[in-house]
């Protein structure tokens, strides 16, 4: 299988959209728009990337007129994978939010915000994923994590900021231990790194997993880092489980999901046979709990040995999982693995095992997934553009960028039941695709509430897998009126139903939090604690 096909695809695999990092800036392996300009994967790469994004364009007729040549592409736009005359041809006329204004569906209201301060003010300083445990609120950024005190809906409170370089910085938390992915290139395995050249081989870095530990929530300290191959873009915990380290010790186990992006990249795949060379595989790591600084890498499953899926024109080839999304109640795990969507059997949690396989030509690159509260059906996400583009709009459409459905009633055999995308056209200002989610712990119902980057906030009801409709939402003008660039990508990056609010950590903007006001929300659990990638049953709550 040819290796170099796939070099610069994590950006541009439908409109390959993006920005350069202006600043010293982490620049990430990961399906987001950091290096479109190929500052991360170089010349040779960033070229593959807009090969690749002519052919997805021509595919659905965007831009088929207006495309450059690659090379031409590639010199003329240093900042931007397309120009602002080509983006200005996707069809946004629907869209009439300005910069500052807001609007909503009548049950949905903005009651809280906290803004970005310190280490993470800049623009740079990127929001990512949230966790939450008690009255805290562990706030990712490419920058570090804070800690915020949610006990007060509309007035969040900071309790700590750790300033911790290494993109993405996805958190999790587990009692007394937070937990962090880094996924771009570091000098050492501390807070006090730098981001170095990630395109030599045999240049010496790190990247992997941090642990914390933060039993003083004003001074959380950096307890362990674990090196992990291709490095950590996101990562699932799996909990209460007996520790194969320590006899007798209660222990957590990491699935580290990471994946390659160019063969010339040092434990990423290797470098022997570029063409045979994968990364295939999860690291697992587990972390026993009477003395968490012994945590190391215990098994490196390989969930695709014949390779997974070779990928199309318009479609990503995997070499890697972007996400995983562990219900360990019914032994089973969701992969959204860049090509595919996989359910995988984790009975045995040391060795997970990809049982079924599902791919789709509208699916440009399969980035997270969500069980319902029974496990019979799993809503997958489409990472058109990885984040970077305008894809919420008419000339795209409501197939691609978009949240797949599937009835996994029986795992062995996913059949897929419907698409959903928010219906609101966004101005091709704003940077707006299906992203992070989860589900309301409401018996009988199957309702969803959803980040949408620049598009905002949905909240959509799919019990009926085969029909989902949107039950309300929330959304702000653009960030910036001005071409989508490091400066201007804004929005949701993870909206997240708990303890009867909404949560959203936004790039720019800070954390939000709404109220749903609707009748079944006093029928939803309140949980102690919320790792969305790790599912539980309601039972246990």
């Amino acid at each position: 299988m040819v290796r170099r096909k796939y070099r610069g695809l994590r950006l541009a695999l439908a409109l390959a959209l993006a920005f350069s990092m202006v600043l010293a800036v982490p620049l990430p392996a990961a399906a987001h728009p950091e290096v479109c300009d190929g500052k991360e994967l170089g010349s040779d790469s960033s070229s593959q990337t807009f090969r690749l994004a002519s052919k997805v364009l021509s595919t659905i007729n965007v831009f088929a007129s207006f495309l450059p040549p690659p090379q031409q592409m590639l010199d003329e736009s240093t900042e931007q994978c397309f120009t602002d005359e080509e983006i200005a041809a996707m069809d946004d006329s629907g869209a009439d939010l300005e910069p500052g204004e807001t609007d909503s569906s009548r049950n949905v209201r903005l009651i809280g915000n906290l803004r970005k301060t310190g280490p993470f003010g800049a623009t740079t300083g990127y929001g990512s994923d949230l966790a939450f445990w008690g009255k805290y609120a562990i706030q990712g950024n490419y920058e570090g994590f804070q800690i915020t005190d949610v006990s007060s809906r509309r007035h969040p409170r900071i309790v700590a900021q750790v300033d911790c370089p290494g993109s993405q910085n996805d958190v999790s938390v587990w009692e007394n231990l937070i937990f962090t992915s880094t996924d771009s290139r570091r000098t050492t395995d501390g807070c006090d790194s730098e981001s170095i050249d990630s395109t030599n081989p045999t240049s010496d870095y790190w990247e992997g997993m941090k642990i914390f530990d933060w039993s003083d929530k004003d001074n959380p300290v950096l307890i362990k880092s674990i090196e992990t191959d291709c490095g950590s873009h996101t990562h699932t915990l799996l909990t209460g489980l007996e520790s194969t380290l320590i006899p007798g010790s209660e222990a957590v186990l990491i699935y580290v999901s990471s994946y390659d992006t160019a063969p010339t990249k040092a434990r990423c795949g290797g470098q022997e046979d570029p063409d045979e060379a994968r990364h295939d595989k999860i690291s697992i790591i587990e972390v026993p709990l009477d003395d968490p600084t012994g945590a190391e890498v215990v098994a490196e499953p390989v969930l695709f040995p014949d390779g997974g899926f070779p990928g199309s024109e318009t479609t990503s080839e995997t070499r890697g999982c972007h996400d995983i999304t562990a219900y360990q109640a019914i032994d089973l795990a969701a992969g959204a693995c860049m090509g595919q969507g996989s359910i995988i059997d984790i009975s045995d949690p040391w060795a997970p095992e990809v049982i079924s396989s599902v791919t789709d030509p509208n699916f440009a690159f399969w980035h997270s997934a969500t069980f319902s509260n029974d496990g019979k059906t799993v809503v997958f996400t489409d990472e058109l553009g990885g984040g970077g583009g305008p894809t919420c709009n008419p000339t795209v459409g409501s197939r691609r960028g978009a949240n797949g459905i599937y009835d996994v009633s029986d795992p062995a055999n996913p059949e897929f039941a419907s698409y959903y995308k928010i219906p609101r056209t966004q101005r091709n200002s704003e940077n707006c695709v299906a992203h992070n989610g989860n589900v309301l712990p409401v018996r009988g119902r199957d309702i969803m509430v959803q980040a949408w980057y620049q598009g905002g906030l949905s909240v959509f009801d799919f019990s009926d897998p085969y029909e989902p409709r949107e039950l309300g939402w929330w959304e702000r003008g653009p960030f910036k009126d001005e071409p989508i660039s490091g400066e201007s990508l804004s929005g949701g990056w993870s909206s997240y139903w708990y303890r009867g609010s909404i949560f959203t950590n936004e790039i720019q903007e800070g954390l939000d939090v709404h109220i749903f006001r609707e009748p079944v929300r006093k029928r939803a659990k309140t949980l102690p604690y919320l790792n969305v990638q790790t599912q539980e049953p309601l039972r246990r709550h």
